[in-house]
C-alpha cells in the first residue's frame, strides 16, 4: 500500500506542476496518468540499479534483499490492483526449516503473485519461461531473487536449469517453485505434468511441497474493480527420504492426483 501511496504522491505532484504551469483540465489528467504510471516504470529501474552485479552462481552468494524486497512489495501491489482477497489452508504443514521445491498448478498470472506475497518468508523464487525474465528491469529483478528460465523445447538447457535451481537450495540461497504443467491453464482443466521438473527436489535432497490453487483466473474480470478470492493450498508436503525413493513419474502422477482431486472437490467436477 505505501508504493501505491507514493505513486499517487509523484503524480499527484507531477499533475499540481503542470496545472502551476498554466494547464488545463485536459492536460491535467493526462499529465496525472502518465505520471502514474511513469512511477511504476521507475520504481522497477531503480531495484534493477540495486540488483545489477548480483551473481548468484558464484560461490558463497546470496540472495540480493533489494530484489526480495521488490518481489514481495510488486505482488503486494498486484494484490491490490486485482482485487485480490486470499483464502490460504494448509500452512501449517510448510516445512518450518530448510529449502524444498514447491509445485502447483498454474491458472493466472497471478499465481506467482499469490505465492511470493502471502509466503514471502518461505523465499520461494520460480522457474519460469525466458521471456519473463528478458523484461527490461524485471528480468535483472528476477535473476537477482533466485528466478531461473527454462527451456522445455531444449533437454539440454532445461536439465542445466533443473541442476541449477537444485544448487540454489543446496547452498540455501532459496526454495524453488515450478509449474509442473508448464504453462497456464486457459480452460481451467489440469494440464499434463512435465515430469523432469521433480528432478529437482531429488538432486537437492530436499522435501516437496505440493499444492493446488484456484479463483485465481477470476482475478483479471474485476481489475481494479471489484476484489475475488482467491484460494491456496497446501495439500501435502513429502518429506525428502520419500521424494529420493520415489521415481520421478511416481512423484509426478501422485502430485497431479492430489491436485486434480483439489480441483474437483473445491468446484463441483465430477
Amino acid at each position: 500500500m505505501l508504493w501505491i501511496v507514493l505513486f499517487l504522491a509523484f503524480a499527484a505532484g507531477v499533475t499540481a506542476l503542470v496545472c502551476l504551469a498554466g494547464g488545463g483540465v485536459f492536460l491535467g489528467i493526462l499529465s496525472f496518468l502518465l505520471a502514474f504510471l511513469l512511477a511504476h516504470v521507475l520504481y522497477f529501474a531503480i531495484f534493477a540499479l540495486l540488483c545489477r552485479g548480483t551473481d548468484l552462481t558464484r560461490e558463497g552468494a546470496k540472495r540480493n534483499r533489494y530484489a526480495a524486497c521488490c518481489c514481495k512489495a510488486t505482488t503486494q501491489i498486484l494484490a491490490i490492483y486485482g482485487g485480490l482477497r486470499p483464502v490460504l489452508t494448509g500452512l501449517d504443514k510448510l516445512p518450518a526449516e530448510g529449502r524444498f521445491l514447491f509445485v502447483c498448478n498454474h491458472r493466472s498470472l497471478f499465481d506467482p503473485a499469490m505465492v511470493m506475497n502471502y509466503l514471502a518468508d518461505y523465499e520461494i523464487s520460480f522457474i519460469s519461461k525466458p521471456s519473463n525474465l528478458q523484461i527490461p528491469f524485471v528480468g535483472t529483478i528476477g535473476r537477482a531473487a533466485g528466478y531461473l528460465a527454462i527451456d522445455r523445447e531444449n533437454d539440454r538447457a532445461a536439465l542445466k536449469t533443473i541442476l541449477q535451481a537444485a544448487d540454489y537450495m543446496k547452498r540455501d540461497i532459496c526454495s524453488i517453485g515450478i509449474y509442473p504443467e508448464g504453462t497456464r491453464s486457459h480452460t481451467r482443466e489440469l494440464l499434463p505434468f512435465h515430469h523432469g521438473s521433480f528432478k529437482t527436489a531429488q538432486r537437492a535432497k530436499v522435501p516437496l511441497v505440493i499444492a493446488c490453487v484456484h479463483g485465481t483466473e477470476k482475478l483479471k474480470q474485476g481489475f481494479f474493480l471489484r476484489p475475488h478470492k482467491a484460494y491456496l493450498e497446501i495439500l501435502e508436503v513429502i518429506p525428502a527420504q520419500q521424494v529420493a525413493a520415489m521415481s520421478t513419474l511416481e512423484l509426478s502422477e501422485h502430485s497431479r492426483a492430489l491436485i486434480q482431486a483439489c480441483l474437483e472437490r473445491t468446484e463441483g467436477r465430477a
